[in-house]
Order: structure tokens, then C-alpha cells, then sequence
């Protein structure tokens, strides 16, 4: 609509501009009623500026709008699949930074394609009922334009995709540079990485040159292109002007108009530069919000074993499956305990059981019914979940406990602590990402957060992955004996003999 009221004032200005200055010409002087034309003329102007401001207006709040919609898909995909995921750094980029750049999308590119798409069409009409010979010259150049544009399109965009690239692999090295940062001071090999990241930094500026390079050397050509058609009918009405084939009132209404036909579609080409760093980084989104599993079902968890039965999983570009044929049991009140070396897919067993992974063949069951078909929140609800490297936030001890369940008391985080075997108090601080404990000290925390979980939320199953790691003997006794004092299904894998020794069931994970 906004693209038709446009057409309609460049329309009507041409014509106010082309009869009144063919007037003036004709008499010599201000004509009659000139202060009407210069009013309305004043008119068309105000109208196209607000026009204009309310095309930005619309446009910038729909760009607000689809950002704001991706990027809570990209969270919620996230949180449905932190297992084998795009990185951290990835998605930092590409939610930030990466989907700002909609906006050139969404406020320059598509309301420039609305004013192509109708502007050109009235204006070529508007000239077709006034001179048909310069219709038909504008009929016939204006299309090589979106002719090149194309073209310059295709190379615009795959020089786009890989800068975009360079860039997110920039992001990833310096994120795990950040992340390993501590380590890397440790064995005085932090400086070592300045190298690697200076070549990241010289491949993404020589990306960015390429990619500026093609968008000067595209309007270049776009420009030089409707110039060219411009002068075209420029020169032919100027003949036709001279030998009288046409008048001068028509002459100067159609080269009036003939620029406004072209601009559109030559702007189409410029702002689509604009858009394609925004495109690129939502097609990045769409890759991570369609890589999501399905919710599953919404069929109620029933009471009973938890059961993996001949299950396979191979992680996209993998050559081999991270797990193949594995089948284990997790009855009600029975610890089950995974081995198998490093990297043997043991992770990728929990993160199934979790319904994090979706097994490409065999089937995860509880109670008997499969749980593709139950409600993964409801199943969530009744698992208590310890990962390797477990999450904290910024507080205190006892923030980081009650996590397992709102509604704990301090006595019940007190014990939970005490029986995971911490020896320090609910009270001491834990920064950004568990800054100020240890490795083994956040274990206990994670390992207490469970124990809450089941004790007050109500759980029904442990999933643990290396709880015990960092863990002295004693203490790794302790946790053992919690554990199968929940009365919990617990599902643990660990290399650490005294977890072997204290499990019901030892299954190794063996992969080809």
C-alpha cells in the first residue's frame, strides 16, 4: 500500500512539475495560479516524506519482531538440544550481531522491493498512455536490470556465506581461546595462540574486502546500466522533441518519469547488500532451530523401569555411530553403572536416555511405553541430572542447591550437602560459572542439587555422569552410599572402581 501511494505522488509530481514548467516556458513569467501548484507540489513532497517515514516505521518493527522470533527458537533449540549442538560462540554471534544485520534486511531490501514491484509497473503505465516509444524503450531495458542483478546476486551471496564463515569460525576459536584461557596461562602457552588468531583475523578481513569489493563494483554496474537506459530515452524524445514528433509538455513529463522507473529496481540491487550478512545469519538460526528434535509426545510418564533397547546414534558428518547396539535396564531403587574408555559414546548414551538425542534406530522406554511418544517435560521432571562440567550460577552454594527444587529448605540443602560430602557450608559464594570452587567442589554441588531434587522434588531416577571424578575415597564412598540411599534408579557412568564395585549392573559401551 505504501508502495502505491508512492507510485501515485511520483506520478502526480511529474505531472504538476512538467505542466507548470511548460507553462512558465510558454508565457514567460509565473503563470496563473501558481501559488495553487506550488502548495500542491509542497503537498506531494510532504506526502512522499511520510510515506517514506512510515515505510521505516513499519519496516524497522517488523525487523524487531522476527528477530525477537528467532531468537527465542534459537534458545528454545538450544535448550532441547544441549547435547552435540552448535557452539556457544556460534550462537553468540548469530544471535547478537549476526541477526542485527535484518534490520538493513527488513528496512531497506524489502520495502524496496515493494516500491519495485509497483512503482516501475504505474510509472511504465502511467508513460505507455502518454508516449508509447518511450514506453517501449523502458519495456525493453528495464528488465537487465534485475537481469544483472541476479547475476551479481548469486556472487554477492556466496561471498556473503563465506565471510559469514570465516567469521563464525573466528568467533569459535577466540571463544575456546577465552574458555581455555586459564590453561593456557598455566603451561605459558597463551601467547602461542596469538598467531592462530591472527591468521583467523587476516582470512575474515581478506573475506570482507572480497565482499565489499563485489557490492562497489555491483552498483557500479547497476548504475552505469539505468544511466545508460536513462540517456536512451532521453536522446530519442530530444530528437523527436526537435523534429516535432512530440510535444514539449510530454517531452519533459516522461523524462521526468523514466528515472523514477529505473531507481526501484537499481535500489532493489544496492540494498541487497544491506540484507545479505542478515540472510546469512538467519539461515545460520534456521540451521539450529531445524536441527532440533520434535517435542515428542504428550502421553503422561508411567511408573517403571527405564530401558534403552538396542539403541544407535551417529552424530551429523560422523563416519562411525557413537553408540551401536547398546540395551541396558535402570529398575526402580538399582544403580547401573556405564564403563568403557574415553570417547566410547557413554555421554551420548545419557544424553538419550535424557531425551536430548533421538536414537536413529532401536527405542529408549519408561514403564514399558516408548519415549517418543511421552511428554519430555513431564519426563524431565522426574530425572535428576549431573553432567561433567555441571552448570552454576552466580550466588551462593545453597542458589546453586535449591536449583534441584524451588521449594527446599535449608535444612534439606544442608543435608543434601553433607551427604555429597562438601566441606564447606551453604553460604559461601559461587561467581559467574562456579568461579571460587573447585573442580571436585562443584561436583558436590551438582551432586547435593540432585539429592534435593529426589528427596524434595520427587524424582525418580539419577542420570550422573563421572560424579565421583575429583572425588578422594572417603568422599567418593559417601556420594556412593547417598546414591543408592535415594532409593532412586540410578543410571551412573564412571571409570572409578569403587562405582563399578558399588553398582548393581556394570554395562561397557563398546563401539566399532
Amino acid at each position: 500500500m505504501v508502495g502505491l501511494a508512492t507510485a501515485a505522488l511520483i506520478i502526480a509530481q511529474a505531472r504538476l512539475i512538467a505542466d507548470w514548467v511548460t507553462e512558465a516556458f510558454a508565457t514567460r513569467s509565473f503563470p496563473p495560479g501558481w501559488q495553487t501548484a506550488a502548495l500542491m507540489l509542497a503537498l506531494v513532497f510532504a506526502g512522499r516524506a511520510a510515506l517514506t517515514w512510515l515505510g521505516s516505521l513499519l519496516a524497522h518493527r517488523s525487523a524487531a519482531a522476527v528477530k525477537s522470533t528467532l531468537r527465542r527458537d534459537v534458545l528454545a533449540a538450544r535448550l532441547a538440544t544441549p547435547i552435540g549442538a552448535a557452539s556457544s560462540a556460534s550462537l553468540v554471534r548469530t544471535v547478537t550481531a549476526g541477526l542485527d544485520a535484518l534490520d538493513g534486511y527488513f528496512s531497506k531490501y524489502l520495502p524496496q522491493l515493494g516500491l519495485a514491484a509497483t512503482v516501475p509497473l504505474l510509472v511504465g503505465g502511467t508513460i505507455l498512455l502518454t508516449d508509447w516509444q518511450s514506453a517501449l524503450i523502458i519495456a525493453f531495458t528495464l528488465p537487465l536490470i534485475p537481469l544483472f542483478m541476479a547475476l551479481i546476486g548469486w556472487t554477492t551471496e556466496k561471498a556473503t556465506r563465506q565471510s559469514f564463515g570465516v567469521a563464525d569460525r573466528l568467533a569459535r576459536h577466540f571463544g575456546d581461546l577465552i574458555a581455555g584461557l586459564p590453561t593456557l596461562q598455566a603451561f605459558a602457552r597463551a601467547r602461542a595462540q596469538r598467531h592462530g588468531v591472527e591468521l583467523n583475523e587476516g582470512q575474515y578481513r581478506e573475506a570482507t574486502m572480497k565482499t565489499l569489493y563485489i557490492s562497489f563494483l555491483s552498483a557500479f554496474a547497476l548504475e552505469l546500466l539505468a544511466s545508460l537506459s536513462v540517456a536512451v530515452v532521453a536522446v530519442t524524445v530530444g530528437f523527436r522533441l526537435v523534429y516535432g514528433d512530440v510535444d514539449f509538455t510530454t517531452a519533459l513529463f516522461v523524462l521526468i518519469l523514466a528515472p523514477e522507473a529505473f531507481l526501484p529496481v537499481r535500489q532493489v540491487g544496492v540494498h541487497f547488500h544491506d540484507s545479505a550478512d542478515g540472510v546469512a545469519a538467519a539461515d545460520a538460526a534456521f540451521e539450529v532451530i531445524d536441527a532440533a528434535p520434535s517435542p515428542g509426545g504428550t502421553g503422561p510418564v508411567p511408573a517403571g523401569a527405564l530401558r534403552l533397547e538396542d539403541v544407535r546414534y551417529t552424530y551429523p558428518g560422523a563416519d562411525a555411530p557413537a553408540v551401536d547396539g547398546l540395551s541396558l535396564a535402570v529398575e526402580p531403587g538399582a544403580v547401573v553403572a556405564l564403563s568403557g574408555h574415553s570417547g566410547g559414546g557413554k555421554s551420548t548414551a545419557l544424553a538419550i536416555a535424557m531425551g536430548f538425542l533421538v536414537p536413529e534406530s532401536g527405542r529408549v522406554t519408561v514403564g514399558g511405553e516408548d519415549l517418543a511418544g511421552l511428554d519430555l517435560t513431564d519426563w524431565r521432571r522426574q530425572v535428576a541430572w549431573v553432567a561433567q562440567e555441571p552448570g552454576m550460577l552466580n550466588g551462593t552454594v545453597a542458589d546453586n542447591v535449591a536449583l534441584g527444587h524451588p521449594e527446599a529448605a535449608a535444612a534439606d540443602i544442608s543435608r543434601a550437602l553433607a551427604d555429597a560430602g562438601a566441606d564447606f557450608g551453604p553460604d559461601k559464594h559461587v561467581g559467574d560459572d562456579g568461579e571460587g570452587l573447585s573442580a571436585g567442589e562443584r561436583r558436590r554441588v551438582a551432586l547435593a542439587r540432585a539429592l534435593v531434587r529426589i528427596r524434595v522434588g520427587g524424582a525418580r531416577f539419577l542420570i550422573l555422569d563421572e560424579p565421583t571424578a575429583g572425588l578422594d575415597a572417603d568422599t567418593e564412598a559417601r556420594v556412593i552410599a547417598a546414591v543408592r540411599a535415594t532409593g532412586a534408579g540410578a543410571l551412573v557412568v564412571s571409570h572409578r572402581p569403587a562405582v563399578l564395585a558399588a553398582a548393581d549392573h556394570v554395562v561397557e559401551v563398546v563401539t566399532a
